[in-house]
């Protein structure tokens, strides 16, 4: 078995502490984006979970929102669960609150608690994809199990 670069290897360690039985695998090809994840792994794009990272723009707290491949997030719709204006933070925001680069931030394994949105659309797929904390790495999951180990607010956010 091959081994796991570090970050993958995070995410893989916290998915087995939070049970079940998902396996990260590394891929050659890059799944930065939505549409290079979904030929990596020979889904469609929609079955992609891509994690975007937001911020409050008074409070400076981290919101995770874990939407469908193709799904533009309305920063207006989280504004308003979350009681603020929230906006994109820069590369760097998203290293120290996740632990994580941008394209392979995962669902879990953050170096802090991100409260979290999850697209409702997801949940019309049997297997969805997710990022698995490098942009090479992801991980197959239900979208009954994102919500369970991520503890997310199911919402529609386009």
């Amino acid at each position: 078995m091959t081994s796991l670069s570090p970050s993958a290897q995070k995410v893989q360690d916290t998915l087995d502490r939070l049970g079940g039985s998902h396996q990260v695998v590394e891929l050659a090809q890059t799944t930065r984006t939505s549409k290079e994840a979904a030929q990596a792994v020979g889904c469609t794009v929609e079955q992609i979970a891509k994690s975007i990272l937001l911020k409050g723009q008074v409070t400076g707290t981290p919101v995770l929102v874990i939407a469908s491949g193709p799904n533009r997030v309305s920063e207006g719709i989280i504004a308003a669960e979350i009681g603020e204006p929230v906006g994109k933070p820069d590369a760097d925001y998203v290293l120290e609150k996740t632990g994580f680069v941008i394209g392979g931030v995962p669902p879990v394994g953050h170096v802090h608690p991100i409260h979290t949105f999850i697209d409702q659309d997801l949940l019309q797929y049997e297997e969805i994809w997710a990022a698995a904390g490098t942009p090479h790495a992801v991980f197959k999951l239900s979208p009954d199990d994102l919500v369970r180990l991520t503890g997310g607010k199911i919402l529609p956010v386009k």
